[in-house]
């Protein structure tokens, strides 16, 4: 899954970015939020964290184009601001969680984990497609009760895949999952992914299928 980091602080900006993709998300990071704004218009993100005090469009008004578009993935505020009202005004604005500066990181990731799991899960923990099962809180995947070993470019393309079911999704669309801003994201590449994903499902009752000129679908196959 696909996360954007919009901090104007270099140094918290590259720990933050540096814990998220430890823990296997595709991570885009940016420091001002005009920048931010246009990302978010143009690209695909399961979650942005924000923070407020943004140089050239603060994180309030990031936020608030965002919901303007109709835009509902989840947003998770940064401040060093611990007033109340910026808090309500951001929750107002249509923000989804808040946490103050000075924070552990091992929080934040909780609270990622969280929103993801309410907004891509619909707040359940685990997701199927037949035999295969993703624990979103421990972002590992099973198959037929067996832990599936994964490549941290496999699992972006399986969960980009098993968070859609029923739909087919083009290899400019899983690139845009696996790759971030700053990384040659070949679609072309997806087809390698893909390919590794197909043997390691052998055996079982998924599969994923190849509609051609359109993309790829991850359906179980009907005993």
């Amino acid at each position: 899954m696909r996360i954007l980091l919009v901090e104007d602080h270099p140094q918290l900006a590259e720990s933050v970015a540096q814990a998220l993709k430890g823990a296997g998300w595709t991570v885009d990071v940016l420091h001002d939020g005009v920048a931010a704004d246009l990302a978010l218009s143009s690209e695909e993100y399961a979650l942005a964290i924000l923070d407020i005090g943004l140089p050239r469009l603060d994180g309030f008004a990031v936020l608030a184009r965002l919901r303007d578009r109709g835009q509902t993935l989840p947003v998770l505020m940064l401040t060093a601001r611990g007033e109340v009202k910026d808090r309500v005004h951001g929750l107002n604005l249509g923000a989804d969680d808040y946490l103050a500066k000075p924070f552990e990181l091992s929080e934040l990731e909780a609270r990622v984990k969280a929103l993801l799991r309410r907004s891509v899960l619909g707040g359940e923990q685990l997701q199927r497609c037949g035999e295969l099962v993703y624990d979103l809180g421990a972002r590992r995947f099973s198959l037929k009760g067996e832990a599936l070993s994964l490549t941290a470019r496999e699992q972006a393309v399986l969960e980009a895949m098993i968070a859609r079911p029923g739909r087919v999704m083009s290899k400019e669309q899983l690139a845009a999952q696996v790759f971030g801003l700053d990384e040659d994201a070949s679609p072309d590449a997806i087809e390698i992914y893909v390919h590794r994903l197909r043997k390691k499902l052998e055996g079982s009752a998924v599969r994923i299928v190849t509609f051609r000129g359109l993309g790829y679908l991850l359906e179980a196959v009907e005993a």
